[in-house]
């Protein structure tokens, strides 16, 4: 299912404003980046969108791409990948509540 999460749009916007929240990231692959972050932080949804310990993977509807594209290419950016543009954006979450993170991933095609 397509998202157009308010809730993802929220943490990717905080954590390119904060980057003190962030605990750990790194590009993994060529195409994809993932972030660590506190659990401190207030989400919306946020046991639906990052439930404990399985991960969720939503495809970012074509919508949310348009609408968000220069947030998304902040983070595209930062993968290691040769490519210079994408088509479908996807995001992984998960909380980590043992090590009081959560964990997204950004994996760009």
């Amino acid at each position: 299912m397509a998202s157009n999460s308010d809730s993802i749009y929220y943490v990717l916007t905080k954590l390119k404003h904060h980057p003190e929240l962030i605990k750990a990231q790194r590009a993994r692959y060529t195409n994809t980046i993932m972030i660590q972050f506190t659990d401190q932080l207030k989400i919306a949804d946020s046991s639906f969108y990052f439930p404990d310990m399985r991960l969720m993977v939503n495809r970012l509807s074509n919508d949310f791409v348009a609408k968000h594209g220069d947030l998304l290419d902040y983070y595209f950016q930062q993968t290691q990948g040769a490519a210079k543009s994408y088509y479908d954006a996807w995001v992984t979450t998960s909380h980590l509540p043992h090590r009081h993170l959560y964990m997204l991933e950004l994996s760009f095609e």
